[in-house]
């Protein structure tokens, strides 16, 4: 089946337990968030091999972080484990509409400090698949540097490479400079997965046609455009087409969501289904995964996939 690298920053989540402004919250629950683990988390959970690279502080959060990935069977070699950078966290709201309120604590984290020379360890003889999010570019320039180090590797070796833009304004300098890099690295990279609501910041354009043909007449192999509960729009060179939703019965928290559809995506894709099929289980792990409080409970298993699937009713349109 191969193996899958993904690279990050994973980070403890405090998720208040009652609604209101984070400052008036008095109890939270411990969780694991960063885009790219959850990424790693559902993979595995569906039965693939994945490698993990980040940095975590040597402290409480990096040993709960790092404990919590050997328990969901993520190949975990990769990871350091840092005495002077602590692990970052986050706390998170509690919301019944639209989506909560997230704050970080990330500033000079063990993550940001992630090197080019921390790749030359890495062994890509067997990896099928590499995935990555526009979150590590805007940490800090050496993880920067080396986002753009893996995707010469990959490219050099023929491995597939995913990105999901996953804009963070707040952990960037300027709308021009994180518009520039992101779209960079998209240009580079084999399959480009943007938001419906990220389109105008990343292309200017509104038109799912002309977002998508934005990125193909760079050199990007598909383009996939997650538009929530209507689905998806893919286009490659040849062919362009709308994959339809889920039903859900109540969306408790949406966070997440486009790292499950990513999940669903390379998984699919990964087990030869065809590209279609592999957004119908994107559109499918994505919907899952709203109706869960955590970033990553929402997750499933094969058998939670399965049964999802079959008994979720797909919108039409």
């Amino acid at each position: 089946m191969g193996r899958i690298i993904t690279i990050g920053e994973p980070m403890v989540m405090f998720i208040a337990n009652e609604e209101g402004p984070l400052e008036e919250v008095y109890n939270f629950t411990k969780a694991l968030a960063g885009s790219e683990v959850n990424v790693a988390i559902g993979l595995a959970r569906l039965g693939h091999k994945v490698s993990y690279i980040t940095h975590l502080g040597d402290d409480p959060f990096g040993k709960y972080i790092y404990k919590f990935l050997v328990n969901e069977n993520i190949d975990v070699s990769y990871i350091k484990f840092d005495n002077e950078y602590p692990t970052g966290f986050q706390l998170k709201s509690k919301t019944r509409i639209g989506d909560p309120e997230v704050v970080y604590f990330r500033k000079w984290s063990a993550a940001s400090h992630i090197q080019e020379n921390d790749l030359k360890e890495i062994n890509f003889d067997d990896v099928n698949h590499i995935h990555l999010t526009g979150i590590p570019p805007a940490l800090s320039l050496s993880f920067r540097k080396t986002i753009y180090n893996i995707v010469e590797k990959a490219k050099t070796k023929n491995i597939l490479i995913s990105f999901d833009p996953n804009i963070r304004k707040q952990l960037w300098k300027s709308e021009e400079e994180m518009r520039s890099i992101l779209n960079d690295i998209a240009f580079r990279c084999d399959i480009v997965l943007p938001g419906y609501e990220e389109r105008k910041i990343l292309t200017g354009y509104n038109e799912l046609n002309d977002i998508a043909s934005f990125y193909l007449e760079k050199g990007t192999k598909i383009v996939i455009i997650k538009t929530g509960e209507k689905g998806a729009f893919v286009k490659t060179p040849t062919e362009e087409y709308t994959v339809s939703g889920f039903k859900v019965e109540q969306i408790v928290d949406t966070v997440g969501a486009g790292d499950g559809f990513a999940v669903g995506v390379i998984s699919g894709l990964l087990e030869n289904l065809s590209l279609r099929e592999a957004v119908k289980r994107g559109n499918a792990i994505g919907a899952r995964v709203i109706m869960f409080p955590g970033d990553n409970d929402g997750l499933p298993n094969r058998k939670n996939l399965e049964k999802f699937i079959m008994t979720h009713s797909i919108r039409e349109g």
